[in-house]
Order: structure tokens, then sequence, then C-alpha cells
């Protein structure tokens, strides 16, 4: 009995050492990898959106009819609604990938995610959740080493 529980024990050990290698494994990954790979992925979601909001350089009917008939915004007119979506959607997304104003860019994409969460989708809070994570991720931890953000920051440094 007393071989069995030590080889129990033994096992048991190796087991617990084993998940501890891994975790331990796990923290290693940088913060600058995390951080890059999601202003990519959520800058690329923002600026596909945009794309179908847009025929060439001009506002899609499609895009105002969308606004007007199916995301219905309170208090601004869909013409707006949809002229500030494209460009926002735009905008920020090269600018997070770039990493540039990456923590603003970050966090207006945010407030758009609350507005389409509240207003529009509010049905697709697990979408919205993973959307919200990267951008929390990079206005709580900043844009990584590779950006333009750290480039600029590390050049005002005395």
């Amino acid at each position: 009995m007393k071989i069995h529980n030590e080889k129990a024990q033994s096992v048991s050990v190796s087991i617990v050492t084993a998940i501890n290698q891994v975790i331990a494994l796990m923290s290693r990954i940088p913060n600058d990898a995390i951080a890059l790979l999601a202003r990519i992925s959520i800058g690329a979601i923002f600026w596909r959106s945009g794309a179908t909001k847009v025929n060439g350089f001009s506002l899609s009917e499609n895009a105002i009819e969308l606004f007007r008939e199916d995301y219905k915004l309170p208090l601004i007119d869909p013409v707006v609604a949809a002229t500030l979506a494209a460009l926002a959607e735009h905008i920020f997304p090269v600018l997070l990938i770039v990493g540039l104003a990456s923590r603003l860019s970050a966090t207006a994409l945010l407030g758009m995610t609350a507005i389409i969460q509240i207003f529009v989708y509010p049905g697709a809070w697990p979408i919205h959740g993973v959307w919200a994570t990267a951008l929390l991720v990079i206005i709580a931890r900043g844009p990584g080493f590779v950006s333009l953000d750290a480039l600029i920051a590390k050049r005002m440094r005395p």
C-alpha cells in the first residue's frame, strides 16, 4: 500500500511540475507580440467593415440604407452616421496597424464597439467582447515595441 501511495504521489508531483513548466513557458509570450497581433487583428476587422461602406471614394448608398433602415441609431442622421462610421473605420484601423496614436485609436474603436453592441447588434456580445478585449489590451498595455508610438517615444527620451 505504501509503495502504491508513493508512486501516486510521484506521478502527482510530475504532473504538477509539467503544468508549472507549461505555465512558465506561456508566461514568456512577449507583450509586444500580443499587442502587435491585437492591433493587426482588430484593425483588419474594422477596415473590412469600413470597406463595405464605400464605393471608391464615396459613401455607398447601401451603407446609408443600412443606417437608415437597419441600424436606426438614435439622435443622429443616417447619412452623418454612415459617413462618420466609414471615416472612423478607415482612419483608426490604419493608425492601429502602424501603431500611431494607438491608445487613442483603440479607445475610439472601443467606443464604436459599444455603440454597435448597445444600439445595433445587442445579441452579438460574444464577438464584441472579443473585440473589446483586444482593444483593452492596446489601451491598457500600449501598442508594443513594433509601433510608431514606441519609435517616437524612444526618440523623445533624453
